[in-house]
């Protein structure tokens, strides 16, 4: 006999929206990987994706009718998975008070945490909603320890009702040759050696204190910094060492990272951090603020910055390129580090948070 009917936000399944779109795309990849009894209805004002392929006989994607964006999330779909008969809906952030047995998944309350790395319009929007969205939720989902004790603190959440599940890197990121990368440098511009830092430009990343540190290195150190990232809104200069590339395929990140020199996430707080997870997959050694969760997810393998000034970064940057041995020592932790998160281990975990919501 078939499990309960789960009704999912499949909005970003498969998209290039930042970690959001990550998130989705391996839980419902972990979802079908691991055993459970559950069927799951994934409903969007879309296609699906043509490079997540799920099971037809667990996963049903349901096309619904486009609608401005707020009434789609807060009306359009949570009726239509009560009326297709689904015991628990699965969103994120804004969880409809027409939702039955509602989970919602929150990456973070950065918005509480700094309200300057936010536009007034979306820090005002985040804070209203969601804070009622946490209320109204069965569970609350979210993606680090510390990510959880900031839920707790800012808007007032039970412990017990908040669950941790982990993200976890693509299986695409692994080590690649020289010879592998190489074509897909050249294509982008990028030559070595070159540092690297990855990520949406807004605020929040602080991508400004990797291009003032990379400008304050040694002449002797001929490395570039390379940007790779979605536009958002801020700025984070310029420098005679800068390289931006704009977005880039999914498909060109492991090569990008496997030729850096260094992983750097200099962001004021991350929830999780995929980037980091990213990097230690490919075999790159990464330099991490302690913002948020990244200091739990790092655990031994990178370096943890605690000095947030270009002049100290610049001075680690230094003395840990000048240090091979330690370099090396490095990748092999970030690669152990890395075997650690899986979408399986996620999706067990979310599959827990289903049957405690539909009871």
């Amino acid at each position: 006999m078939a499990g309960p009917l789960i009704a999912l936000d499949a909005t970003l399944a498969g998209g290039t929206s930042t970690g959001d779109s990550a998130y989705w795309t391996g839980l419902l990849t972990g979802l079908a990987e691991v055993a459970h009894d559950f069927r799951f209805l994934l409903l969007s004002d879309a296609a699906p994706p043509r490079d997540v392929a799920l099971p037809e006989d667990r996963f049903r994607w349901i096309r619904l009718p486009r609608r401005p964006a707020r009434w789609f999330s807060l009306v359009t779909m949570p009726l239509a998975a009560r009326r297709l008969g689904a015991s628990v809906f699965h969103t994120q952030y804004n969880l409809s008070p027409l939702a039955r047995n509602g989970v919602t998944t929150i990456h973070d309350v950065s918005f509480f945490i700094g309200p300057e790395w936010f536009k007034p319009r979306d820090r005002f929007l985040l804070r209203r909603f969601v804070a009622g969205s946490a209320r109204r939720a069965v569970r609350v989902i979210t993606v680090s320890e510390a990510s959880k004790g900031d839920i707790v603190r800012f808007l007032g959440v039970p412990e017990e009702k908040v669950v941790v599940t982990y993200n976890a890197p693509h299986p695409r990121f692994r080590p690649v040759s020289e010879d592998e990368r190489r074509p897909v440098l050249e294509r982008l511009g990028v030559t070595a050696p070159y540092l690297l830092t990855v990520g949406t430009r807004w605020p929040r990343k602080n991508m400004a204190l990797a291009v003032k540190a990379a400008a304050l290195l040694p002449e002797d150190l001929p490395h570039r910094l390379v940007i790779t990232g979605k536009p958002g809104w801020g700025e984070e200069g310029g420098g005679p060492r800068l390289h931006a590339t704009g977005y880039l395929a999914d498909e060109d990140m492991p090569a990008l990272y496997s030729g850096a020199s260094l992983y750097l996430c200099p962001s004021h707080y991350e929830g999780f951090g995929i980037p980091v997870v990213e990097a230690f997959a490919c075999g790159t050694p990464v330099i991490t603020s302690p913002g948020g969760g990244l200091r739990e997810v790092a655990g031994d393998a990178a370096e943890v910055m605690e000095e947030m000034t270009p002049e100290a970064w610049a001075e680690r940057i230094r003395s840990l390129l000048a240090d091979s041995s330690n370099l090396a020592a490095m990748r092999e932790r970030g690669l152990r580090r890395a075997q650690g998160f899986s979408w399986a281990d996620t999706a067990r975990r979310t599959v827990q948070v289903y049957r405690e919501a539909a009871l």
